[in-house]
């Protein structure tokens, strides 16, 4: 896994965020689709939501959710590629390391895979999705009132 990149949505330290109260982010790439725009746009509005934000880049589900575990996320965020089969595996290892840890996704997804990862508790957000609902979401799976 590329070593993931930091965002902070303030100029403290990655552990002095956390503990102050920061929600912090895992965004990973399930497709080596290389469209990096969405998953760009989708983190600098989490990070000006004023979430803690650590990009993953392109990950194996095994890279996911020891990153997650690493790097004690509050919230991960997935983009499919089209590929629901493979998040759904990378969902169950996240469920088995972390059964707490609420999951969002976006990019392509069918209807059908959306209804497939709705049914695994996923919040799913197609292409178009406002950025406002993702920060809105955001904060309601991490529990921060932020703003």
């Amino acid at each position: 896994m590329p070593e993931a990149r930091h965002e902070d949505a303030s100029s403290s330290s990655t552990a002095a965020a956390h503990v102050g109260g920061v929600s912090r982010i895992l965004l990973a790439k399930t497709a080596l689709d290389g469209h990096w725009r969405g998953i760009s746009v989708v983190a600098r509005a989490l990070r000006d939501g004023g979430f803690q934000v650590i990009l993953g880049g392109m990950s194996t589900g095994a890279e996911i959710v020891r990153a997650a575990v690493d790097e004690d996320v509050d919230l991960v965020g997935l983009n499919v590629g089209g590929h629901v089969e493979v998040a759904e595996r990378i969902v169950a290892e996240l469920r088995a390391a972390r059964p707490e840890l609420p999951v969002f996704a976006g990019g392509i997804i069918a209807p059908w895979a959306a209804k497939r990862l709705r049914a695994l508790g996923v919040e799913v957000f197609p292409p178009g999705s406002p950025l406002d609902a993702i920060v809105a979401c955001a904060r309601k799976l991490t529990g921060d009132a932020g703003g």
